[in-house]
């Protein structure tokens, strides 16, 4: 095990670049497994949410070489319908892979999937729909086995904009003899990031990133070479991490448009941001000042953002609102942040932050990915030493964290043992 200790009040000042995008890497990793040939990888993140579905696909008989962020999958001898139990613990997005699966085989069987404790993410809405296509579902105490004869012709509408579901429909129909609306699907920029994949794979998919996609079964998809795009959630980390400590960063590598709306927050609480081609620009050397944020499905401000954005509120002159819409234990980060001085009244999906001139380091324990990296950065922040340890979570999802950070003229030591 690994933990941070943070020496705080350190001016984050210079450049660094973001990598490959987590919630885009994942499903394009499944997909791979869908036209049973050579798919090679660029842009991969070296985090462990990759390491794991890469140990999924191998166990499931693909092949598997990995040179840095380059990735190269063989899936033509994958034989295996099963994901692992104690794989499918340990990632929550492993259900996607079932969708490739099926696509792939015509079945599945898989357990429930495990991940970050942020509240109820259930794979309802994913069998149900599902069931819509043709799909039949068996669920006993241990595995859910799925079973498919024929993808159905359908028009679908999702409940609600779920980005894992949308994913699931999109693997599970782009082989075969059918066509497949789905309505009020997720616009994330990650869905267009697949439907590119599989779109120059030969798959036929319309309206990516609108809430219409179309799918058109085909007979088979050919070997491709394919850059994941940049990773807007560590892109928006990067740039918290900036306006936390008052400092100037310059983040390379990113799609600006892909978190408009966190500028948007970081312009209206103080600070100068500036655009130029696919670099963002944040200087936050102003007083800043409160601002209210509601999580939302894209284009809206992001859940996987309003960890770090709240503990940067935490300093901010003035009260903040801060409502999260989409997951119920996303506040739970909050208590640790707390112990460091801040002052947060939490009730039900709303929390107030008073701001505070400084918080102080302490010994805070990581609940989650995001709030792990809401830790680093009210450490970034404090006056003293912050330990922050569980970081099982955070090396999930950034890659080499601490090193791009310090690159910035952060004070951060990892070092076994918690």
């Amino acid at each position: 095990m690994y933990r941070y200790i943070i020496k705080g009040g350190k001016r984050l000042h210079g450049e660094t670049e973001v990598s490959g995008s987590k919630n885009a890497s994942l499903p394009i990793l499944a997909a791979s497994i869908i036209n049973g040939k050579t798919t090679r990888l660029y842009n991969v993140p070296d985090i462990e949410d990759v390491k794991t579905t890469l140990q999924i696909l191998k166990e499931l008989g693909c092949k598997i070489k990995k040179d840095k962020n380059k990735i190269v999958i063989n899936s033509k001898t994958m034989t295996k319908t099963t994901i692992p139990d104690n794989l499918m613990r340990k990632l929550r997005s492993s259900v996607i892979i079932a969708g490739a699966i099926i696509a792939r085989f015509g079945c599945a069987r898989f357990s429930y999937p495990g991940g970050c404790d942020i509240g109820a993410r259930p794979i309802d809405l994913h069998l149900e729909n599902f069931k819509k296509i043709g799909i039949k579902i068996n669920e006993n105490t241990r595995y859910i086995e799925c079973n498919c004869d024929k993808i159905e012709t359908k028009i679908i509408e999702l409940d609600f904009p779920s980005v894992g579901a949308t994913e699931n429909l999109i693997l599970a129909t782009v082989i075969g003899n059918h066509e497949i609306t789905i309505k009020n699907s997720a616009m994330e920029p990650e869905i267009i990031d697949l439907a590119n994949f599989l779109n120059k794979m030969g798959a036929k998919i319309y309206g990516a990133g609108t809430n219409i996609i179309k799918i058109k079964g085909v007979r088979d998809l050919r070997e491709i070479s394919y850059k994941i795009m940049p990773d807007r959630i560590e892109a928006g980390t990067l740039l918290i991490a900036g306006a936390i400590t008052k400092g100037m960063v310059k983040i390379n590598n990113a799609i600006p448009e892909h978190i408009s709306p966190l500028l948007s927050k970081l312009e209206e609480i103080g600070c100068e941001i500036k655009i130029i081609n696919k670099s963002v620009y944040l200087n936050a050397n102003k007083k800043l000042k409160a601002v209210d944020i509601q999580t939302m499905p894209y284009p809206g401000f992001p859940t996987d953002l309003q960890p770090q954005f709240s503990t940067l509120l935490t300093i901010c002159a003035g009260t903040s609102i801060v409502r999260e819409n989409i997951f119920e234990n996303r506040f739970k980060f909050m208590q640790e942040i707390q112990r460091m001085g801040a002052k947060v009244t939490i009730e039900g999906k709303t929390m107030v932050i008073k701001g505070i001139r400084k918080l102080h380091g302490a010994d805070l324990v990581s609940t989650d990915l995001r709030g792990g990296a809401s830790m680093v950065l009210a450490g970034l922040a404090a006056k003293g030493i912050t330990r922050v340890t569980n970081l099982q979570y955070l090396l999930r999802g950034y890659d080499e964290f601490d090193k791009k950070l310090n690159e910035l003229g952060a004070d951060i030591i990892r070092e076994e043992g918690e």
